[in-house]
């Protein structure tokens, strides 16, 4: 019986505080104001003298075309041969410039593309990254 009592307490109160309508705060009106603005918001701006807001749109200039030029030869000292540069495939630098990743990426391409005529593919690489 003495366990029983807490229990039936808050089942009581539970109750009760169901049954009691939720209110909103309003206004004089009776009118609930949920959305009524914070005091502490800085109030709109007012252009002076009523004159209207424009904002001054920059227009782009046009486009330089990209013109990608390819390095000068590479000269393998393993064969003694100059073999040329591959063009850059799509060059992301600042004004159409090869990046280094652009280069290391043609690099790389070129010693497949040439095998043995590129000798150490290590070494060429190295030299055609730092050219």
């Amino acid at each position: 019986m003495v366990r029983r009592l807490p229990l039936v307490a808050f089942a009581a109160l539970t109750l009760l505080a169901s049954a009691l309508p939720a209110r909103a705060q309003s206004n004089d009106d009776g009118v609930p104001d949920i959305m009524r603005p914070e005091p502490w918001l800085a109030p709109k701006y007012k252009s002076p003298a009523g004159t209207p807001q424009r904002p001054n749109t920059v227009r782009p200039s046009p486009a330089q075309p990209r013109i990608a030029v390819p390095p000068p030869p590479i000269y393998v000292p393993q064969t003694g041969r100059l073999l040329p540069n591959m063009p850059a495939v799509s060059p992301a630098g600042p004004g159409g410039r090869e990046t280094f990743q652009d280069r290391a990426a043609r690099c790389h391409h070129q010693a497949g593309s040439y095998g043995a005529d590129a000798g150490d593919r290590t070494g060429y690489i190295g030299s055609c990254v730092n050219q």
